[in-house]
């Protein structure tokens, strides 16, 4: 079912942030949000699952029908039970293990069993390479290894829609490609996500459309070889122009 967010809009003061930003999503789409530092793309994000408070605009997911000008607790509880959310800074419970932190989810929001929850969580972490981290604290954990438990426990969710917020930028350069291959294998999987990077290479390869937000505004959309090869604003040909100088077209990791 086609996911619809509609007419989403967002202020900070006197400062639009999201412009009047809609965007629909078919079942398995990777979305890539690219643009300038400031140009909404995290707070779109955010907006989605209400970490940041739109003012106004609709979204639709599956049965769940939200108008973000009346919204209430339930409804909230609802949209949260149908997103996940893979973040920048891992967010992870540092006093609990890899394991745990994949639970917790499926325990709280989903009420599962602990039993049952416990063996959802462990086949997400061995999906992602960790069977033999489970048991490990976050302070053990390198930080490739603590986002790729950020995204098992996303996962294990079974969201309508996953989220990704910047998921390799609080990453040493080494450890980015193996985050990036657990995303990878999620969206071949077939895992409706929306994706926002800096990494241009990544965007090119894992995305199925490439969103270019500028000023809170979508001013390009299309597959990335459109975006990133044949660019009609010239906002966006000024962009990619100076991110993807060394772009591979080529296979990836």
């Amino acid at each position: 079912m086609t996911i619809k967010l509609s007419n989403l809009y967002k202020k900070f003061g006197d400062t639009v942030v999201l412009d009047d930003v809609s965007l629909e999503i078919e079942p398995g789409d990777v979305i890539a949000l690219i643009g300038a530092s400031g140009a909404g793309k995290s707070t779109f994000l955010r907006s989605i699952n209400y970490l940041e408070v739109p003012d106004s605009g609709h979204v639709d997911i599956d049965d769940l029908h939200l108008d973000f000008a009346n919204i209430n607790k339930d409804d909230i509880l609802n949209l949260r039970r149908k997103t996940a959310m893979v973040f920048q800074q891992f967010n992870l419970f540092e006093r609990r293990t890899a394991l745990e932190n994949v639970m917790e989810g499926l325990i709280q929001v989903k009420k599962i069993d602990k039993v049952t929850a416990a063996e959802q969580a462990a086949q997400e972490l061995i999906k992602v390479g960790l069977s033999d981290r489970m048991a490990y604290y976050p302070k053990f954990l390198s930080g490739g290894q603590k986002q790729r438990v950020g995204i098992a426990r996303a996962l294990a969710m079974k969201p309508a829609l996953l989220l990704l917020d910047e998921p390799t930028s609080a990453l040493d350069p080494e450890l980015v490609s193996e985050v990036q291959a657990s995303i990878i294998q999620a969206a071949k999987s077939g895992q409706t996500m929306i994706i926002v990077s800096h990494e241009m290479d990544f965007v090119y390869h894992v995305a199925s459309k490439v969103i270019f937000l500028e000023q809170g505004k979508i001013i390009e959309s299309g597959t990335p070889e459109d975006v990133f090869y044949a660019p009609k604003h010239p906002r966006t040909k000024e962009f990619l122009a100076r991110h993807t100088k060394n772009l591979e077209i080529g296979s990836f990791l």
